[in-house]
């Protein structure tokens, strides 16, 4: 069982879909990867901050899910962070509404001492700038450190966030911040030239339509399976990363052959994650429910081929 080190936002999202909204729920990467992560044999903890208003029992189902939450500052009189979006019809696009940084704006990270020989770093999608600090706090440096990120920070803290790159060995980013990360259409140019800043392998997530697994001329696809229901997408990215990072804490085995089957159980997560309104289905899965759909995900992508000689 090795450990897994986790740093995003604990927040409340507010979101609207074409099949109804919510007031403020739980949301933020931190949250959703951790949840993801626990179902997997693994000493996690989570580095993040919140207010003063973030409510106990939020807290209190990380920490039934195993999650050590010594690195989660919680601000006396401050307003944890807050995201508000409206998905299209299509629900691949969306609109943010409201952004409120609120304590994240001022977040010192304080890693604990018990995890900073994590064996797997998750940096979630946030501020370059937080991620390099809790990196610079490692030691000895993790055997695997995993970068979600997105095209805000690319456009506001180029440098920082090539700093990070350059020290990190995976990347998980969706298709369109491949594109713009390396100048290049072709995912598989973009892979080669985001690989050259640094990371061993990179992850490309195309949503419904899979993603894919790139190291040096190694090439692996996984589809994403086709659901008769997607309610809400957000946080299912962050859902991936947690899956894959917990998967690959679990079994400490990182060769690109255990990557493949990483990015299989994070997508499988991410399955659920879509079924309901922010943390709602994951919160409820069980691991009768993950091994069916495992099952289901062996049948869609296992075949037989004949080739003539």
């Amino acid at each position: 069982m090795g450990k897994l080190l986790i740093v995003g936002t604990l927040a409340f999202d507010a979101i609207e879909t074409p099949f109804g909204k919510t007031d403020k729920i739980l949301g933020g990467a931190a949250t959703f990867i951790g949840l993801a992560a626990s179902h997997f044999k693994t000493d996690a903890a989570i580095v993040s901050v919140v207010g003063d208003d973030f409510p106990p029992v939020y807290l209190d189902l990380l920490k039934d899910r195993g999650i050590d939450l010594s690195g989660v500052e919680i601000v006396n009189g401050g307003k944890t962070f807050f995201w508000s979006g409206r998905y299209h019809n299509d629900l691949n696009k969306r609109d943010t509404l409201v952004t409120e940084l609120n304590v994240l704006a001022d977040f010192d990270p304080q890693v604990p001492e018990d995890y900073r020989d994590a064996d797997i770093l998750m940096l979630g999608n946030l501020h370059p700038q937080v991620q390099l600090q809790v990196i610079e706090q490692m030691e000895p440096s993790p055997r695997l450190v995993v970068l979600d990120t997105m095209n805000f920070w690319m456009e506001h803290t180029w440098d920082t966030l090539m700093e990070v790159i350059s020290r990190c060995d995976v990347i998980t980013i969706n298709d369109e911040e491949a594109r713009q990360l390396s100048g290049e259409y072709s995912l598989v140019r973009a892979a080669t030239k985001i690989s050259a800043m640094g990371p061993r392998f990179v992850v490309i997530k195309k949503g419904e339509n899979g993603a894919l697994l790139f190291e040096n001329d190694r090439i692996f696809f996984a589809p994403a399976l086709p659901l008769e229901e997607v309610f809400d997408p957000t946080g299912a990215g962050d859902t991936f990363a947690g899956g894959f990072a917990g998967y690959l804490a679990q079994s400490g085995n990182l060769s690109f052959d255990q990557l493949k089957n990483a990015i299989i159980h994070g997508s499988n997560l991410a399955s659920f994650c879509v079924e309901r309104f922010g943390t709602e289905r994951l919160q409820e899965v069980t691991p009768g429910e993950l091994a069916e759909r495992l099952a289901a995900f062996r049948e869609l992508t296992q075949f037989d081929i004949e080739i003539e000689p």
